[in-house]
C-alpha cells in the first residue's frame, strides 16, 4: 500500500458525504442514551452509597487535574468492558453477575452515556450514567476531593529535618 497516495488531495467534494449507513456521533449518543435511566448527580450518589458500583472512567490526568469521588471504581474507558464483563478472564471481582448497578461516570456525562450502552451491550442491564458528569457532581457540592498536579515534584523536606529523621 502506497501510504503517499493517501496524502494527496482529495478534490473538493471526495469524501464530503457521510457513508451509506454511517451515524453521526450525536445520533450514536441519542441512540445510547435513549437505553438509559440515566441519573442526576444526587441520585447516582445516593445509589452508590447504597451499594451501587460507582465506576469513574476519566483518564489519571483528568482525575487529577479536576479532583475524584471518594469511592469510585477507577477504570480508564480503554479497558472498561474487560473489567466489567462477567464472562471475561480480565473481569475484576466485583464483576461477578449481570445484575450488578454500575453508574458509569466521565467528566461532563457524554463519554459515560456510550460506555454505560456497551456495558448494556455485555448484559448488564442496570448500567447507567450520571448526568453532567464529574462537572455537575462538584458543582453540586457531592463528596469529591482533589485536584492535585500529577505533574509536581514533591517539596524536598529541609536538610535539618532530614538529619533529625536518621539521627
Amino acid at each position: 500500500m502506497n501510504l503517499t497516495n493517501l496524502r494527496e488531495p482529495l478534490g473538493e467534494c471526495a469524501g464530503a458525504q457521510a457513508p451509506v449507513g454511517s451515524r453521526s456521533i450525536d445520533e450514536i449518543l441519542g441512540a445510547a442514551r435513549v437505553r438509559l435511566r440515566r441519573l442526576e448527580p444526587e441520585a447516582a450518589h445516593l445509589a452508590a452509597r447504597a451499594g451501587a458500583v460507582l465506576v469513574d472512567i476519566r483518564p489519571a490526568a483528568q482525575r487529577a487535574a479536576t479532583g475524584s469521588v471518594p469511592g469510585a471504581l477507577v477504570i480508564e474507558r480503554n479497558v472498561l468492558e474487560w473489567r466489567l464483563d462477567p464472562r471475561s478472564a480480565a473481569r475484576l471481582p466485583v464483576a461477578d453477575r449481570y445484575d450488578l448497578p454500575v453508574i458509569v461516570l466521565c467528566q461532563e456525562g457524554y463519554t459515560s452515556s456510550l460506555a454505560a450502552a456497551a456495558l448494556q451491550d455485555l448484559g448488564l442491564r442496570l448500567a447507567t450514567d450520571v448526568i453532567g458528569g464529574f462537572v455537575a457532581w462538584r458543582g453540586l457540592g457531592l463528596p469529591a476531593f482533589g485536584p492535585t498536579d500529577v505533574y509536581a515534584q514533591p517539596t524536598p523536606a529541609p536538610l535539618e529535618t532530614v538529619r533529625r529523621a536518621f539521627t
